[in-house]
């Protein structure tokens, strides 16, 4: 059986919408809740409990970053420990904080040399896991294209990624 859960990103403050939360809580389905760009860490204690509330323990909360209205977002990595300590797993979304909304462009820019930097930064303080998405040639990708690491770079990435993993849990704090 494939593993199936929802995922509630921060349109229309969505990570705060009761309803929202305790229906996809009532599906008994693992509910992955994205932090809000105007949310913290310590407010998405909330959302998991609203879940945990309708019955639901499968939570996971994704971080990321934060808007602060100069195109770009910005990842705060405290919020990632903080979420942890709220007793769920924490996902670091690579991909969709390097974006750059509101572009001169009026397209989506992003800046997917950086996804590397994020998912090191995101495994050394702890996060359990990370989104990134990938595609051959993200130029004629149909979503996304500008946040995309090229698929032949993913390998690399990944073996960094679990020797960090590895280091941090041997030497990180207890």
């Amino acid at each position: 059986m494939p593993l199936t859960y929802f995922v509630f990103g921060e349109v229309k403050h969505v990570c705060r919408q009761t309803d929202l939360l305790v229906a996809a809580a009532e599906t008994g389905k693992i509910v992955n809740v994205k932090k809000g760009q105007f949310v913290n860490g310590e407010s998405m204690k909330f959302a998991v409990e609203k879940i945990q509330k309708a019955g639901n323990k499968k939570i996971m909360l994704t971080e990321r970053g934060n808007m602060y209205g100069y195109n770009d977002l910005i990842v705060d990595y405290r919020n990632i420990p903080i979420m942890k300590s709220h007793g769920v797993p924490v996902v670091m979304d690579c991909t969709h904080s390097l974006q750059q909304p509101n572009q001169s462009s009026g397209v989506t820019g992003g800046n997917p040399e950086m996804i590397g930097t994020i998912a090191k930064a995101a495994i050394a303080v702890g996060a359990d896991g990370l989104f990134i998405e990938t595609h051959p040639n993200p130029a004629v990708a149909k979503s996304d294209g500008a946040n995309m690491l090229r698929l032949e770079l993913i390998e690399n990435l990944l073996t960094h990624l679990v020797e960090i993993r590895k280091v941090a849990k041997e030497k990180g704090p207890k």
